[in-house]
């Protein structure tokens, strides 16, 4: 299968997760990790039902991916996920040393990769993530729009 097949299955199935964390109420987003075309993580925004501020996709995924292979260091992985992560997300990924990125959708208010923030160029970190952006953009962006506009229509808890 070629590079960009794989990504847009791979994109296919992170989008099903972040369908999965919309089910539940929580931002629907949605995360792989990918090593030798095996997913080795996998994970969906929880932050809301965990009580968890770090329990977004992309960390979800990592822990499952790191305890999979008994190693904190994902070298070699690619990371799937249906939106830009934010700050904390792009530093575990460096700290995991994820060979590759591949994201859907930006995220214009907090995306940490090249939307509201550029971290990835920083040079002074010692490992570097190659991107890939868009991969089903419109099918992702179009789940998060319909889940915020949704939330619109709700009455608001205090």
């Amino acid at each position: 299968m070629e590079d960009l097949e794989k990504d847009l299955a791979y994109m296919g199935s992170a989008l099903a997760l972040a369908q999965k964390a919309q089910s539940i109420d929580e931002v629907p987003v949605g995360a792989l990790v990918v090593l030798d075309d095996e997913v080795i993580g996998e994970g969906w925004n929880q932050p809301i039902r965990t009580h968890d501020p770090t329990a977004h996709a992309e960390l979800m995924a990592i822990r499952q991916a790191a305890n999979h292979i008994g190693n904190y260091r994902l070298l070699g992985t690619v990371m799937y996920v249906t939106l830009e992560p934010c700050c904390m997300c792009v530093g575990a990924m460096i700290h995991a040393r994820i060979k590759r990125l591949v994201y859907a959708a930006p995220d214009l208010k907090t995306g940490a990769v090249s939307s509201a923030f550029n971290l990835l160029s920083a040079k002074s970190h010692n490992h570097t993530i190659e991107v890939s952006a868009g991969v089903l953009e419109v099918e992702c962006s179009q789940i998060l729009s319909e889940f915020f506009s949704q939330l619109r229509k709700k009455p608001r808890r205090c």
